[in-house]
């Protein structure tokens, strides 16, 4: 049967409509303008303009992670992807699903080093889990539906297609795929006995949990096992609303800082039960509080990915499944209970209730808590990297998964877009941007995007001056000999008024209370300046202590 004639920017849009595809985040270039003539008869699908590519990639990964689907970017080639690589190297890291489309030089004109001319298959193949080129108009549905299928299965992560100018221009017949589903990955009878046994035979066992895969349903019956079972369970770095923190067994957080209780029950262990975590570097503490053989401790790892299993860890049980379904499984598993958790639950709440740091002007803690008083509780805290993360990540409860959007990379200038994403796929939710002073500044210019396309959301600045935690780690190595570290800021609430926002500068824990209901009144994007002190470092010591240890 004879197909119409279609362009390969209209036969690429209509796989996105097919897929599903709601918005798309853009930095607009003169490679791709057949997309984006094909998006302008597309009403179906949002398309936002971005300031910068590595804003448009990170609003990408951001929407991937709360959608379960493909975020989707689209950037021009040379510098537009160049910028772009730091959101595929976040969502593979993350393992968040997303798919960069870069629009690329002529076929004719390849391989002579073309205006801003790059290989991108073998750029991004070490940062994704595919790159590749569409040459052929005829092949767009069969490399797109390959895109959205890599990009889900398995370990979710990035994909990479570009986009040759003149290919998108071509008029073929072409024949659409339908829409691609995650694969469903079950748990045989047998691997659930096994698991069963190693649990009834444990005397101290633990569960770590994030990594990909967590949705509403595997949290709701992972947290019901814990709670019937009395199994302590801990969650992965920056995956802290893999579970409701109320889950009576929840036991807080591993990372950068983690609860020193927590850290020595991972160390008494007997058997650890590792649902999604690849358990890698930030997680593990270097490898040093779980290590890669773990003596006197075993070991079950659940993940999607078959090619995580054993890479790094011995396995006791290696269980390749996808977290829903795991978890429908261990719900419906009988097994002793364990003490443990409700003593760990407690140890969590003491450590999370903040307490007053005397001869602190700007106490973060105390902010944390009076948020937690104003704001819904299933509002979307946003992050990027940095010390000032660690207040929340220590005091803000999660309550479910999608409320928690922060880089296991560790890079700078998420937090912002990530919200603006969160706040187009969540109109009706609360939506919180964190970002430091530094961090800020990396995509401080996306709140033009935020203002043009009228999404509510609240921005927090903390501002002491400094790049905090290289200079933290400045003063446990080199201390007293400061370098690079200090920042000259501009006034950050009159920064985000010339944008459009409503925004007041903050100085005292006092005056945060009231500030933040005012800015919650307002309409559209809201920005507090908090001005800090960088001695007060992180939640727990100052930059003295540390220098007085060394």
């Amino acid at each position: 049967m004879t197909q119409p004639l279609r362009t390969g920017g209209r036969i690429l849009v209509d796989q996105l409509l097919a897929n599903g595809c709601e918005r798309v985040f853009t930095v607009p270039g003169e490679s791709f303008l057949a997309v984006l003539d094909a998006l302008h008869d597309t009403p179906e699908i949002d398309t936002v303009t971005c300031r910068q590519e590595g804003g448009a990639a990170f609003m990408a990964c951001a929407d991937g992670a709360l959608s379960h689907r493909p975020g989707i970017a689209f950037v021009t080639r040379g510098p537009g992807a160049t910028n772009a690589s730091i959101g595929v190297h976040v969502a593979m890291q993350d393992s968040q699903s997303m798919i960069l489309f870069i629009g690329d030089v002529d076929r004719g004109t390849r391989d002579r080093e073309a205006f801003q001319e790059v290989d991108f298959a073998a750029m991004f193949a070490p940062l994704a889990k595919w790159a590749a080129r569409i040459d052929d108009a005829r092949r767009i549905p069969e490399y797109v539906a390959r895109a959205y299928a890599t990009a889900m299965n398995g370990r979710p992560g990035p994909v990479v297609l570009a986009l040759p100018e003149d290919m998108l221009l071509d008029e073929v017949e072409a024949v659409d795929r339908p829409r691609v589903e995650r694969t469903r990955q079950g748990c045989d009878e047998d691997t659930i006995e096994r698991l069963g046994d190693l649990l009834a035979t444990a005397e101290r066992p633990v569960a770590i949990v994030g990594g990909a895969g967590w949705d509403s349903v595997a949290a709701q019956d992972f947290a019901a096992w814990a709670d019937r079972t009395g199994v302590p369970v801990a969650a992965a770095f920056r995956r802290q609303d893999a579970i409701p923190n109320a889950c009576p067994s929840y036991a807080g957080n591993l990372g950068y800082g983690p609860n020193p209780q927590l850290v020595d029950r991972i160390k008494a262990a007997d058997l650890l039960l590792v649902v999604g975590p690849r358990l890698g570097e930030a997680t593990t503490d270097g490898y040093a509080l779980i290590t890669p053989d773990h003596p006197g401790q075993r070991l079950i790892h659940v993940h999607p990915d078959p090619e995580e299993l054993g890479r790094t860890y011995r396995t006791d049980l290696a269980i390749c499944a996808g977290m829903t379904e795991f978890a429908e499984a261990l719900v419906a598993l009988d097994g002793p209970p364990h003490p443990g958790g409700a003593e760990a639950h407690a140890d969590w709440r003491a450590w999370s209730t903040p307490a007053a740091r005397d001869g602190v002007a700007m106490d973060l803690g105390r902010c944390v808590a009076t948020m937690c008083e104003q704001l819904p509780a299933d509002t979307i805290i946003c992050n990027g990297a940095g010390n000032y993360s660690g207040w929340w990540h220590r005091y803000w409860p999660y309550a479910a998964p999608g409320t928690q959007l922060a880089p296991t990379a560790g890079a700078m200038g998420y937090g912002l877009p990530a919200a603006i994403a969160a706040a187009l796929r969540h109109p009706e939710r609360s939506v919180v941007a964190l970002a430091g002073d530094g961090c800020f500044l990396m995509n401080g210019q996306e709140l033009a995007t935020a203002v043009q396309h009228d999404v509510r959301l609240l921005v927090l600045v903390v501002d002491n001056g400094a790049y905090g935690t290289i200079r933290m780690h400045q003063e446990r190595e080199f201390p007293g000999r400061i370098a690079a570290t200090q920042l000259a800021n501009p006034d950050f609430a009159a920064l985000a008024r010339a944008y459009g926002c409503w925004a007041e500068t903050v100085t005292r824990t006092e005056d945060f209370a009231a500030a933040l209901g005012r800015a919650q009144a307002e309409p559209g994007v809201r920005l507090l300046h908090l001005k800090t002190d960088v001695e007060v470092i992180t939640a727990g010591t100052t930059l003295s202590a540390i220098a007085q240890r060394n």
